[in-house]
């Protein structure tokens, strides 16, 4: 077992997987920048330990992760370079993983907790799972290469809808749109995603991580840039008027006022 330095994530190797919990069942598993470096570290160590042949992610309690958590994320310092962004090197990790990800999602997978998603390879949804791109909503951009991701998965008008509405949506739109594998009920999602990712831990390994390097061929520089191009606009908007006035209407809870912005 592995034993990482931040409690919030958890990982343990057994048979040939990894499995990356997010631990913060009190906040929906939100996400903090010291959570984004034991992820990171977790994604790097799985990349390079040659017992680790599958990742699974997933969540404790009845969550897979609500987001950023706001109040940590605008602590972010805007001079930090790129290379050492916790949440970029996070980011380009698990982009750049070269071997299978499976995600195992119940109850709300908001934001980065489901732009993450278009980088697993299998993901498994509970009835009762409920995706959401909010970034426009907050005043800012999508992350994670979603906005060159999700219209090549899915086509630009339904992408469109759910990146510029930001709308939640059920895990059986996940599923009929092709963001998900399949549903299952909540109590089943976690053994049945275990059980497909010890699948593909049984298989040729090598085998593995060439069908996916050719899978990811053609889309792996576009995703790599596209993954700092959306930041250099992402990290900025968190101090702008439109954002500062989403989140400050959502502490006061209320309805923001985006009337006045041209």
């Amino acid at each position: 077992m592995t034993q990482p330095q931040n409690p919030l994530i958890l990982t343990d190797i057994k048979d040939r997987v990894m499995t990356i919990r997010l631990n913060r069942a009190d906040k929906k598993n939100a996400l903090t920048q010291d959570m984004y470096l034991a992820m990171g570290a977790a994604v790097n160590e799985a990349a390079a330990n040659p017992e680790v042949r599958v990742v699974l992610f997933t969540g404790t309690g009845n969550s897979f992760c609500a987001g950023n958590d706001l109040q940590d994320f605008l602590k972010l310092d805007h001079n930090t370079p790129k290379d050492e962004n916790p949440v970029l090197r996070f980011m380009h990790a698990l982009a750049a993983l070269p071997k299978p990800v499976v995600a195992a999602v119940n109850g709300p997978a908001v934001g980065i907790g489901a732009t993450m998603l278009l980088h697993c390879d299998l993901v498994y949804a509970g009835t009762g799972a409920r995706l959401q791109f909010p970034f426009v909503n907050i005043g800012i951009c999508a992350e994670f290469a979603s906005t060159y991701l999700l219209p090549r998965m899915i086509g630009h008008v339904k992408a469109a809808e759910m990146l510029l509405l930001g709308e939640p949506f059920t895990a059986a739109v996940a599923e009929a749109s092709g963001l998900v594998n399949a549903v299952l009920p909540e109590d089943e999602v976690e053994a049945h995603a275990l059980a497909r990712a010890l699948k593909l831990a049984a298989q040729p390994p090598n085998a593995l991580r060439v069908t996916k390097m050719l899978m990811k061929r053609w889309s792996d520089g576009l995703i790599q840039e596209a993954i700092p191009l959306e930041a250099d606009h992402f990290i900025p908007m968190l101090r702008q008027p439109e954002a500062m006035e989403a989140m400050t209407a959502f502490i006061a809870k209320r309805k923001p006022d985006f009337s006045k912005f041209n």
